[in-house]
């Protein structure tokens, strides 16, 4: 499989072009599904349109055409982090303070190995949750296997689509 820390670096420029956040580069599937799936935002409203990821997409195309840096066929897959997005970067624990997340840790830290609560904070590399039926525990960075929020109605509307605009000629086409 391709070493996404070089992907990660060839792909973080072109996103950066088009004036988007680079969330997270995973690779998954077998030989035979492979996927690459790049998730970016803008840093404004941490959302992307079909429009932007069409335009990452050609932009992330047209640069692995060129260098073909993925032995294997591969889809690419192109998306903004959703509503539950993935918390990949210390700054994703600070903006999303308050809300709701499960962070799965490299090892357990006082037996576990899974907290879920609300982000209580950052303070440089070390982030707090408030454990749900526990207490706030503050853990490293580098302790994070894997993190992401989790849905909630203070995380729903906390998300709510900046713009509707064409919401409404999308609905008319799709009663047609």
């Amino acid at each position: 499989m391709a070493d996404i820390a070089q992907l990660t670096q060839l792909i973080e420029p072109e996103a950066k072009a088009l004036g988007f956040d680079l969330v997270r580069v995973k690779m998954f599937g077998g030989k035979e599904d492979l996927t690459l799936q790049v998730m970016a935002e803008r840093p404004e409203t941490g959302q992307l349109t079909i429009d932007d990821c069409a335009d990452l997409s050609r932009r992330i195309s047209d640069k692995f055409d060129e260098i073909d840096p993925i032995e294997d066929a591969y889809r690419l897959e192109v998306s903004s982090p959703g509503i539950d997005r993935p918390l990949t970067r210390l700054k994703d624990f600070a903006n999303w303070q308050g809300h709701e997340a499960r962070i799965h840790l490299t090892a357990p830290v006082d037996g576990r190995k899974q907290l879920t609560g609300d982000l209580a904070g950052v303070d440089g590399d070390r982030i707090t949750i408030d454990v749900r039926k526990h207490q706030p525990m503050t853990i490293g960075f580098d302790q994070v296997a894997d993190a992401k929020l989790l849905i909630t109605d203070k995380l729903i509307a906390a998300t709510a689509p900046l713009s509707s605009d064409g919401a409404e000629e999308f609905e008319t086409e799709e009663s047609n």
